[in-house]
C-alpha cells in the first residue's frame, strides 16, 4: 500500500488571560479513513498520525513537533470522512501569537494556512472561543465531537456590510414618494414660463374673436 503525507491546515488564536481562547485549529486530511483504521497519538509537544483508506489504497502518515508546548488534557479531536480535526490549546497563556505551527524553521510542503479559520492577530475580538461553539456529532468514531461548521472568522461575517440595511441611512427617498401633488409643488413662475413657451396656436386662440370685435367698430365708423 502506498504511503502518503497528507495535508495540514492550521489556525490559531491567543490571550493572556483566558485559556479557553488559547488554541490552534489543525485539520489533517484524510478522505477515506474509518476510524478503525488510524491512530493518532497527541502529546504536549506534538502528534503522530497514521491512517489507512481501503478505497485509495493509501496510508497517510505524518509527524508534527510544535512550537511550543499544549494541554493534551484541555485539547479535543473529531474524525470525519473527510479528515480528523482537532482544537489543541496552547499551554502558556500568551497575547501574542505563535510565529509558526511547528519548531523548524524548515517549509514544509503539505503544511499550508487554514484561511476559513485564520483571523489576524488584531482582529480576534469578537471571535467566540471553541467551548462556546462545540457540539457533540452523533457519530465521531470514538473522538470527541465537535461541530466545526460553526467555526470561521466572523461565520456570516461575509454579510456584515449589509449592517441591518445600515447602508440606506445616507441614501435620498424624497424620489421615491407618489406624484399625486406635482402639481401644487410646482413653483408659480415655472407655470408662468410653462405658458410663455407654449406653442403660437395655443397663444393666438383668441384672435378670431378679437378681429370680429375690430371689424364691427370699422363698420359703425363708416355707417
Amino acid at each position: 500500500m502506498a504511503q502518503a503525507t497528507p495535508e495540514v491546515l492550521w489556525a490559531q488564536r491567543s490571550s493572556d488571560s483566558v485559556a479557553e481562547k488559547n488554541y490552534v485549529y489543525l485539520t489533517i486530511a484524510t478522505p477515506d479513513v474509518p476510524a478503525s483504521s488510524l491512530e493518532l497519538k497527541l502529546t504536549p509537544i506534538g502528534l503522530t498520525f497514521t491512517g489507512h483508506s481501503d478505497t485509495k489504497k493509501i496510508t497517510y502518515h505524518v509527524e508534527l513537533e510544535f512550537y511550543e508546548e499544549i494541554d493534551v488534557e484541555n485539547s479535543k479531536t473529531i474524525h470525519t470522512a473527510r479528515d480528523v480535526e482537532l482544537i489543541l490549546r496552547k499551554k502558556a497563556l500568551a497575547a501574542e501569537y505563535w510565529p509558526r505551527l511547528l519548531k523548524s524553521k524548515q517549509k514544509m510542503h503539505f503544511l499550508k494556512t487554514d484561511f476559513d479559520k485564520w483571523v489576524d492577530e488584531d482582529d480576534q475580538e469578537g471571535n467566540s472561543a471553541p467551548d462556546d461553539s462545540m457540539g457533540m456529532g452523533a457519530d465521531d468514531g470514538g473522538f470527541g465531537g465537535i461541530d466545526f461548521s460553526k467555526f470561521g472568522a466572523g461565520g456570516m461575517g461575509g454579510m456584515g456590510g449589509m449592517g441591518g440595511m445600515g447602508g440606506m441611512d445616507g441614501m435620498d427617498m424624497s424620489g421615491l414618494g407618489g406624484d399625486e401633488d406635482d402639481d401644487d409643488d410646482e413653483p408659480p413662475e415655472l407655470l408662468d414660463e410653462a405658458k410663455a413657451d407654449a406653442p403660437e396656436e395655443a397663444q393666438t386662440e383668441g384672435a378670431p374673436a378679437a378681429e370680429a370685435a375690430d371689424s364691427s367698430a370699422k363698420i359703425e365708423e363708416v355707417s
